[in-house]
């Protein structure tokens, strides 16, 4: 039997050495994200469309993590994975602007495309494209898109007195590798868990879902994630 044949859907590879930038860092969901993956081990830089306004919020999580600030250019182009959390207003412009930045990386986008009407709430907006991450990849097409980090707490991850993340990431794309990649990158941040969950085309299902974990959190005063069984 081949070692590829050996292979088994959870064996996924060690992924300690990765740098990590993240653009729209400077935001809560980036910043929180930051910091968890500093806090395993791996060099973060934050990314903003101003340095000085990167490495405020780099100095904000604290002396002693590996996180720097810098440019959005700059963040794109030193990291081996991008996580592109920057507002859904944003989103496609950011990422023509650094298309040459991110041209063979691996680009996970968490953007969910969502608005919010008094009493109604939140809710997903059309894409043309389909969803963010279809959007990101038409954008880039010389990127490996993936999609992964839709439904975390932004006040969970930056909360200190939580250790543990209790839930499952789910992880989107056509890349095989990439997708185990950031698999094995979710599974770096205590108690969370990357699951392959289809083909990029549908992530936006996984986007729109956002918006009921938002209604869910508000009626509950909670802070709802997803864990997926038998898997």
């Amino acid at each position: 039997m081949t070692e590829q044949q050996q292979k088994t859907p959870y064996d996924l590879p060690d992924v300690s050495g990765l740098s990590i930038g993240i653009l729209g860092g400077t935001g809560d969901q980036g910043k929180g994200l930051a910091r968890r993956f500093a806090l395993a081990g791996h060099q973060v830089t934050i990314g903003s469309r101003k340095a000085e306004r990167a490495q405020a919020a780099a100095d904000d999580l604290g002396a002693g993590l590996p996180v720097s600030g810098a440019e959005n250019p700059v963040a794109a182009g030193r990291s081996d994975v991008v996580i592109v959390a920057v507002p859904w207003d944003g989103h496609k412009a950011t990422l023509e602007s650094l298309r040459a930045e991110l041209a063979g990386k691996i680009v996970v986008d968490c953007v969910n495309p969502l608005g919010f009407e008094k009493g109604k709430g939140a809710f997903a907006l059309p894409v043309e494209e389909g969803s963010a991450a279809e959007q990101a990849a038409a954008v880039l097409p010389d990127s490996r898109v993936v999609a992964a980090f839709h439904h975390v707490s932004a006040k969970l991850l930056l909360d200190p007195g939580v250790d543990e993340m209790e839930l499952d990431v789910l992880v989107l794309g056509g890349d095989r590798e990439a997708t185990d990649i950031v698999q094995a990158l979710a599974g770096r941040i205590p108690g969370m868990r990357g699951v392959y969950g289809g083909r990029l085309h549908n992530a936006h299902q996984v986007e729109a879902f956002t918006a009921n974990l938002i209604s869910m959190n508000r009626r509950y005063k909670a802070h709802a994630g997803l864990r997926i069984t038998d898997v």
